[in-house]
């Protein structure tokens, strides 16, 4: 064990003088460190240097505290807390940034890619790697390599020379020559003094380089004052026709600060207009119960089988174009519904031969449920989705199209962007509405892009601009601001707590950094810390910058409580559905509102949706009565229907537009043979076949009541239906079949699981197993063993023979004493184990594992090998 007053000499060393408070912070906020969960620490600071873990680690980073690896990057190494201070706040110093970076320098020590006290602050190598400016990688600070890097490959005599033309005595070797030219461009008032005798020129060329790219061209034949700079070292040539700027000296132009603009605060979100939360709650609620009555829609164009999937998976761009003109809406929109209808189980593939989509069996528990439970349904599941309906129609990496409910959708960051553009609209007073461009440069500072490429493809930019319309569509938010329920979804509190929460929290950072050097800050947060080895590690989710970063997202049943509250909150502010409808005389009829599903699924057979929006209206027509007549219902039955739901008369052309299709209905019949028309009218069928419309289905009288033809039924009713008349289909029996719609449902199906980033957030007990497993394996890999007669080797199993080991097991249990031992598990795994022998007998040792803090027995075949214990 490392001795906590001797600065440590490793990460593992850090790691180990961390307090399970801190450990747990560190494996909250790195996940994939515990998956596998390490045997000790030496394997968890292995596992935190590896570079896939490295660069996760950074894209997680705030813009200030990555500012502040990044001027670690190219400070010295190790490099003190003041060297810090002095690259990110400048010469003249700046308090805002003075205040901040001990949370940075904290944050970073939090996440182990920095390690060290004050005094001996190192960056984790893989993240120098990163960071640090090369030819190829350029830093985003903009600087370039020091003067030691730059003059690698320098010859001695042309390094003597510069230390000549920069005014400082010669040298007897080239590695002091470095070392003269570096403290010299380190030293304010000598570069001054050097610089003030430089042409105008070549300070004009200092100026466009200091700031990066720190890299510059020139010819063979250099102009008077790019040689100036050249002779006396303020630009060193790297390749042919290519010069850069040294470290040092751009420093000293931009007066000691590494970055241009630090960024130690977040960028406000600004207001963008502001209404009465009352109207924000109905505005949002109206747009909930829209959201509803869209997906039943949808499901309800499908019933009877949806689109065919496509043989890549998803739906085919004329289907799509064919279900956004059903619901009258543009393509994005209605991918969006259909997204959102597969996100909540409603929707899938039937897996039949011919692979249609259709609702599933979950759908009409859905119907049956009450509205507001239904929209939290919809609204947890798109919430929770990895799935996104924005990008369909675009390319995948190989330049194939996406469509909608096919493969390539996911984006794993989906799920967090949502729920952090949401926390900050919550943060907001109540019936504020963003500016959409606030909201994306707060979340750009929560988490830089770092790389040209990941600017091009702003994925987290494309996601919140999504999610704001997205919320609209959904009634999450109402006129841009986020409503009641839309708050309770997130399990938030009300916005005034919230602010003030913040607040507070903010104070508290700033007044923890306003300490000397990084170790205020991480002591003010460690404080609240439980780090007692009884104590339960907190439950709460850890952020690097607290004041700033909201609470990760809410585990499933978390948000599955949340989404019920939030249902519960919306419940009264939806419509109540209406038991009526207001008759027109022009063969329309008013739903002043919502209907009663019995109500609306009989009124949509009987008439033709005209128009929807807060009422809707429908109209009455030959083919809608015929359809209604089809399904069974008489003449009287639609009379009575209408009567009792309609809050006016019916109108007498409703009426007698019932009346006539009902005598023509079923006056024709028509049956297989392959199909037949029998009338006990014989004029209809003459009528029939001298009329030239009907040549085409090939008729012929076989009596004076009876025609026959080769098409079949479905076909011969189609046909005389295009003619005008109102034939009746019938069974072999001879009586009239009655046609409903058939609804479609595939075989129980399961919502998609959303695709993780990454390894999940660890609860509690998983930290504390974990913590309690790496303590013990680190026990038993650092406790001091006595001799055993052989070497043994750090890392290496202890060995003895069976004889010795039994001889030492006894021994121990008899003495009470404490043993190392190596042990093979039954798949070969190679484990050390600090165990208190109890009793040994039949073959077996039984004893207390210090590494599993449990009692276990232990085939003794299996041991390798066993030392005791050193006594101190």
């Amino acid at each position: 064990m490392s001795n906590p007053a001797t600065p440590p000499r490793s990460l593992a060393e850090a790691l180990r003088a961390r307090d399970d408070a801190s450990l747990a912070v560190l494996l909250r906020a790195r996940p994939d460190l515990i998956t596998p969960v390490p045997t000790d620490l030496t394997q968890l600071a292995t596992r935190a240097g590896t570079r896939a873990s490295v660069l996760r680690a950074l894209e997680r980073l705030d813009r200030f505290a990555l500012q502040t690896a990044e001027a670690l990057a190219v400070a010295g190494d190790p490099a003190s807390y003041q060297e810090l201070l002095g690259l990110m706040a400048g010469d003249g110093g700046d308090p805002v940034v003075a205040g901040e970076l001990p949370r940075a320098v904290a944050a970073l020590r939090d996440q182990a890619l920095v390690w060290g006290d004050d005094d001996r602050l190192r960056l984790v190598r893989t993240a120098r790697e990163v960071l640090a400016p090369s030819p190829q990688h350029p830093s985003p600070t903009g600087l370039g390599p020091t003067v030691r890097e730059a003059t690698s490959g320098m010859s001695p005599g042309r390094i003597q020379e510069l230390v000549a033309a920069a005014g400082l005595p010669s040298t007897h070797d080239p590695v002091s020559a470095v070392e003269a030219l570096t403290k010299l461009f380190g030293h304010r008032k000598k570069m001054a003094k050097l610089l003030a005798a430089a042409p105008a020129e070549s300070r004009e060329v200092l100026s466009r380089l200091v700031w990066g790219p720190p890299y510059g061209q020139i010819t063979p034949e250099p102009a008077a004052h790019l040689r100036w700079l050249l002779d006396r070292g303020l630009l060193l040539p790297t390749a042919p026709g290519t010069v850069v700027l040294p470290r040092e000296v751009a420093l000293h132009l931009r007066e000691g600060r590494a970055h241009r603009e630090p960024e130690p605060a977040p960028p406000a979100v600004e207001p963008g207009a502001v209404h009465r939360p009352q109207v924000v709650d109905a505005t949002a609620a109206g747009q909930a119960y829209t959201a509803l009555a869209t997906v039943e829609e949808l499901l309800k164009d499908w019933d009877e089988g949806g689109p065919a999937v496509l043989r890549a998976g998803g739906l085919s761009v004329r289907d799509l174009k064919r279900t956004a003109v059903a619901l009258d809406l543009p393509e994005p929109i209605a991918a969006f519904w259909v997204e959102l209808a597969y996100a909540a189980g409603l929707l899938a593939s039937d897996g039949e031969a011919d692979e249609r989509y259709a609702a599933t069996p979950a759908y009409d528990e859905w119907l049956d449920r009450p509205p507001a439970e239904r929209w939290a349904q919809l609204a947890e599941a798109w919430l929770t989705a990895t799935r996104t309906s924005g990008l369909v129609g675009g390319r995948d990496a190989k330049d194939r199209a996406l469509s909608a409910l096919g493969p390539g959708l996911d984006r794993s960051a989906a799920p967090e962007v949502r729920h952090r553009v949401l926390t900050l609209l919550a943060a907001l007073p109540e019936g504020t509405a963003p500016a959409a461009d606030s909201v994306l440069a707060r979340l750009h500072w929560e988490r830089p892009l770092r790389g040209p490429q990941q600017r091009d493809d702003d994925l987290r930019g494309r996601l919140a601009r999504w999610t704001l319309s997205e919320a609209e569509l959904l009634g999450v938010t109402g006129r841009g601001a986020l409503s009641a329920h839309g708050r309770a979804l997130l399990g938030a509190p009300p916005a005034t707590a919230t602010t003030a929460a913040t607040t507070a929290v903010t104070s508290a950072a700033a007044s923890a950094g306003s300490g000397s050097g990084a170790g205020s800050a991480a002591k003010a947060a460690s404080a609240a810390q439980p780090t007692g080895p009884g104590d339960k590690l907190p439950v709460h989710h850890h952020h690097p910058a607290p004041g700033f970063l909201a609470p990760a997202p809410l585990s499933p049943p978390e948000q599955a409580v949340a989404a019920a509250a939030a249902g519960r909150l919306l419940a009264p502010l939806l419509p109540e559905p209406l038991d009526h409808v207001l008759l027109q005389a022009d063969l329309t009829a008013v739903a002043p509102g919502p209907l009663r599903r019995p109500l609306a699924d009989a009124l949509g057979v009987l008439a033709d949706v005209e128009s929807k929006g807060g009422a809707t209206v429908y109209r009455f027509t030959p083919a809608s009565v015929r359809r209604a007549l089809d399904a069974g219902r008489t003449a009287s039955d639609l009379h009575a229907f209408l009567a009792e739901h309609s809050r006016t008369p019916i109108p007498q052309p409703l009426a007698y537009l019932i009346d006539d299709v009902a005598r023509r209905h079923g006056h024709l019949r028509v049956g297989a043979a392959s199909a037949y028309v029998r009338c006990d009218d014989d004029t209809v069928l003459n009528e029939i076949m001298a009329d030239k419309r009907a040549s085409g289905l090939g008729l012929r009288r076989l009596a004076p009541t009876v025609l026959a033809t080769q098409a079949d039924p479905a076909a011969l009713l189609e046909g005389l239906r295009a003619m005008g008349y109102a034939p009746a289909a019938e069974s072999a029996e001879g009586d009239v079949l009655i046609t409903r719609a058939h609804a479609h449902r595939t075989p129980p199906r399961t919502a998609p699981e959303p695709v993780p980033d990454g390894p999940p957030p660890p609860d509690s007990t998983l930290l504390t197993a974990a913590i309690r497993a790496i303590r013990a394996g680190d026990l038993a890999a650092t406790t001091p063993r006595k001799s055993t007669g052989a070497a043994v080797r750090g890392g290496e199993l202890p060995r003895t023979t069976p004889a010795e080991t039994l001889a030492t097991m006894q021994a121990a249990v008899l003495t009470g004493d404490t043993v190392w031992i190596g042990y093979v598990n039954a798949e070969g795994t190679a484990t050390q184990r600090v165990i208190a022998p109890i009793r040994v007998e039949g073959g077996f040792v039984t004893a207390y594992d210090h590494t599993a803090d449990e009692v276990r027995t232990y085939p003794l075949h299996r041991v390798t090998g066993v030392a005791e214990l050193a006594e101190d």
